[in-house]
């Protein structure tokens, strides 16, 4: 869906639900109860939440991170709210509704329905804000620079624990666990515009010096070698006809790499300027780069359509988002649900 459709969308789910809102701050408790309105009611705060936090994530006000954090403050706020202040005048109310033997008891004072929603709703986006700022991630793959490994449409779920654990909106790391190895397919945010998310693999760790030249991959002068690899399905040779795939082998991960022959190696207009530029040499064959400390260099397993680090540099530490490790979910592919990545 474009992102103008889905800010009008914002736009509309607030404009159906302040009214609501307004109307509950403004009501008796008694009168939302006797309408029947305290159902709708929480449909409506529940409506300006999700379409104030749209709006901040449409108009890069926040990320998605900042807005799960920002939504979990504030219904742990409600919660606190309700703990300390309504249910402490709940109590007595019900203790007066058990001394009218036989009369029926007075109107109780219920509950705003912000109060109740926030107090629901904040269980349920704590978990969502834990899991996905410490344990996995999901991420859906928006172009064919991982091709054949990834496609375009494939969802993935990314470990976000395996390079450490990181604070939420920061990525500053609190805990050791463990740092990337050659070959890993690492989703990063992207060094030019840290509100977006790359995914590539891992081709050189700090103080490596990589070459690509001739369309040959070499690690510390030592070529990486290729083998033949499974021959594509007719479906594939029509998709991506005149293309080569190798096999390749990086540390521990054997996987599919995918050549066009009738490409170079590398644009050279195409190379921009980047921080520790120095490090590189390029010439009309290639790009040889000594990978800095705290770096890493990182290439599409579809070589001649990627944009990556022989272009735009490294990638700091501090950008690292997780290592990807299974495809969940393909509309077009159903096949590939389930596929883990090499």
């Amino acid at each position: 869906m474009d992102s103008q459709w889905i800010e009008w969308l914002v736009v509309a789910v607030l404009v159906v639900s302040v009214p609501g809102a307004i109307w509950d701050l403004i009501s008796t408790r008694a009168a939302t109860q006797r309408e029947g309105l305290q159902s709708w009611l929480q449909l409506a705060w529940l409506g300006v939440l999700i379409g104030l936090l749209g709006m901040a994530v449409t108009r890069n006000w926040l990320d998605f991170s900042a807005a799960l954090l920002v939504a979990t403050v504030v219904t742990g706020v409600v919660l606190a709210v309700e703990h300390l202040v309504f249910r402490r005048d709940r109590q007595p109310m019900f203790l007066d509704s058990v001394m009218h033997d036989g009369a029926p008891p007075p109107i109780p004072n219920l509950e705003p329905a912000w109060l109740d929603l926030g107090r629901s709703f904040f269980g349920v986006i704590f978990v969502v804000f834990f899991v996905r700022s410490f344990v996995v991630e999901p991420f859906k793959i928006p172009s064919g620079s991982m091709i054949p490994t990834l496609r375009i449409g494939d969802f993935i779920l990314v470990n976000k624990y395996a390079y450490g654990l990181r604070m939420p909106i920061t990525n500053k790391p609190v805990v050791e666990v463990g740092s990337p190895q050659r070959g890993d397919v690492m989703v990063f945010r992207y060094p030019r515009d840290p509100s977006t998310n790359f995914i590539k693999r891992v081709i050189g760790l700090p103080g490596d010096v990589i070459a690509y030249s001739h369309k040959q991959l070499s690690i510390n002068g030592q070529p990486v070698a290729l083998t033949p690899a499974p021959q594509p399905t007719a479906q594939q040779r029509m998709e991506f006809p005149n293309m080569e795939w190798e096999r390749e082998q990086l540390g521990e991960h054997l996987h599919t790499i995918q050549l066009n022959p009738n490409h170079p190696s590398l644009e050279l207009g195409q190379v921009t300027e980047f921080p520790n530029r120095e490090a590189c040499r390029y010439n009309s064959e290639g790009v040889t780069c000594t990978v800095p400390p705290g770096n890493y260099f990182m290439m599409g397993d579809n070589r001649d359509s990627s944009f990556d680090s022989r272009y735009w540099g490294f990638v700091p530490d501090r950008n690292i988002v997780g290592r990807a490790f299974v495809v969940w979910l393909n509309f077009g592919e159903l096949a590939r649900i389930g596929r883990s990545i090499p």
